[in-house]
């Protein structure tokens, strides 16, 4: 009996859900809101502990709307949302438009396209006071278990808090991000370099990454939208305002899923069919390789720990765990 117990022990607290916080930028819907409502419509094995807001896709107080947007659609209200650094560490507006005229032309600018949307007292009273980057800190390190981090967006909120407490690292069960390119440069990496950089060195024991040429690998058309808003709820509704106008302008469209690859993993990983280990490091150095992923020179980051880069998918796979996390 008592060993029946201990394994029925072990076997309960291996289903526990895993604890995630979600670092974003934001977007209307797809793809940040689409990688949250994935997430939090599996509370069996994740367990959204709060989401944090870092300028990318958009300025934070202008994606706060778009998020809430989400949390109230899966009637979760009570999961915390959280401003955190305003800006990205070093690069500015200024900088990518001098890469816009001396260099190979960057295609998204993101918040950078954009002036400070004005506040909005309706969406901002909601917003946790406690700033995210204290609230990663004291989360992580104040959860009896290690937390996983979902990031969706840029790292600056997640480096600036490794800089002023290193050991969150070790309590990092993984870190599971859309960022990075093999060849070229990715939006999320080279809006941050620095902190990226900061992120990819540090001693976070698991890190998991699907970059551009994973995502490229994932179109969705006309016909798989359409088994999304076949099924009528508060989420497809989101669904289909967002994604529905971009094929009513173009029914031939295909576009790109990004972070719902990363949300999609860390709920079901078994779609992955290719991937590699590699010491990873960003190009910090201003210039036409501004925020470029390149190899690290361990030398320069003794503690960092190793990247698994997600190379490959079965695309049917993947779309039935999408298709089945979008429609619950």
């Amino acid at each position: 009996m008592r060993v029946l117990l201990f394994f029925a022990a072990i076997a309960a607290a291996l289903a526990q859900p895993e604890p995630v916080i979600v670092d974003t930028d934001g977007a209307v819907f797809n793809d940040d809101g689409a990688a949250l409502a994935m997430v939090l419509a599996e509370p069996d094995k994740a367990e959204v502990l709060g989401v944090t807001l870092v300028p990318g896709n958009l300025w934070p107080s202008e994606a706060a709307g778009y998020m809430f947007r989400v949390i109230d659609a899966m009637k979760r209200p009570s999961i915390p949302l959280h401003f955190g650094a305003r800006f990205p560490l070093v690069h500015t507006r200024e900088m990518a438009q001098k890469e816009q005229k001396e260099w190979p032309k960057i295609d998204y600018l993101g918040a950078f396209a954009q002036d400070l949307p004005e506040a909005k007292p309706k969406i901002e009273h909601r917003v946790s006071h406690k700033n995210a980057v204290d609230y990663i800190t004291d989360t992580i390190l104040q959860e009896p278990g290690p937390v996983t981090m979902l990031e969706l967006g840029p790292m600056t909120n997640l480096a600036i808090a490794l800089r002023l407490h290193p050991e969150i690292a070790a309590k990092i069960k993984r870190l599971i991000f859309m960022g990075g390119a093999e060849q070229g440069r990715e939006f999320n990496f080279w809006f941050d370099p620095e902190a990226a950089q900061i992120v990819l060195r540090s001693a976070i024991p698991q890190k998991i990454m699907f970059g551009v040429e994973i995502c490229e690998r994932a179109p969705l058309d006309k016909s798989h939208y359409e088994q999304i808003v076949a099924k009528k709820t508060p989420i497809t509704d989101l669904y289909r305002d967002d994604v529905g106008k971009r094929f009513k302008k173009d029914p031939g469209a295909k576009f790109l899923l990004w972070d719902c690859l990363a949300a999609a993993y860390l709920i079901e990983p078994s779609w992955v069919t290719q991937r590699k280990t590699s010491y990873l490091d960003v190009e910090t150095t201003f210039g036409k390789d501004y925020g470029a992923v390149k190899p690290l020179d361990r030398a320069l980051a003794p503690e960092a720990t190793p990247v698994e880069v997600m190379l490959d998918l079965d695309f049917a796979k993947f779309f039935d765990v999408y298709k089945a996390l979008l429609t619950k």
